[in-house]
């Protein structure tokens, strides 16, 4: 845990439908870990409460989830955007965490070298981002909650895209020290490469 835990929360999304892999993404397993408890205790390393938002929490009561807290999400997939809104109505903290449940190359050391930047960034940034050719990595990296009013009006507006929320707005550039950290499982073929 760092000194900056208090000042931040996190939220893990496991709303999606993994229609692609075939089965539930959150509980394909890493070296005996399913995927949604490793991504929760990483973020439990960062932050003081972690959010686990989904529409269906019995899936994973089961697992060991220290200082998570379940947000239900509503069943209709409207995506990952409608879903952090949820959460973050929930933080109270100035900073929150997001994190998709299937990223298996998740480092905790990465994750805690940019907590430690969050201070230098600009005040009209609403959020710290990692970047590549496709745009914004929106589930992995640092929201301020003060984005909510705007991230509401988005929504409200018919918005869906995260790309296209974050094109509106200033965005802090976070460096990646190796591109697999940002690697998600969304297929079989993809779980092939992690295991």
């Amino acid at each position: 845990m760092t000194q900056h835990s208090a000042l931040l929360s996190a939220i893990v999304l496991a709303g999606g439908k993994s229609s692609r892999m075939g089965q539930d993404k959150a509980l394909l397993t890493v070296e005996g870990v399913p995927l949604l408890q490793r991504v929760c205790q990483i973020a439990a390393a960062c932050a003081e409460t972690v959010f686990i938002v989904t529409p269906w929490p019995e899936r994973y009561q089961h697992l060991t989830l220290p200082r998570c807290q379940f947000i239900l999400e509503a069943p209709v997939n409207h995506g990952p955007l409608v879903g952090f809104a949820q959460g973050l109505a929930q933080v109270q903290t100035d900073w929150v965490l997001l994190l998709a449940c299937d990223l298996p190359k998740l480092q905790v050391e990465v994750l805690q070298g940019w907590v430690a930047q969050l201070d230098n960034v600009g005040e009209d940034a609403i959020a710290a981002l990692a970047h590549h050719p496709k745009g914004w990595e929106p589930l992995c990296g640092f929201y301020r909650r003060q984005c909510l009013p705007q991230l509401l009006d988005f929504i409200n507006q018919g918005g869906r895209s995260f790309q296209q929320w974050l094109k509106l707005h200033p965005i802090q550039f976070l460096s990646v020290p190796t591109e697999e950290i940002l690697f998600n499982c969304n297929t079989p073929e993809d779980w092939a490469l992690i295991k």
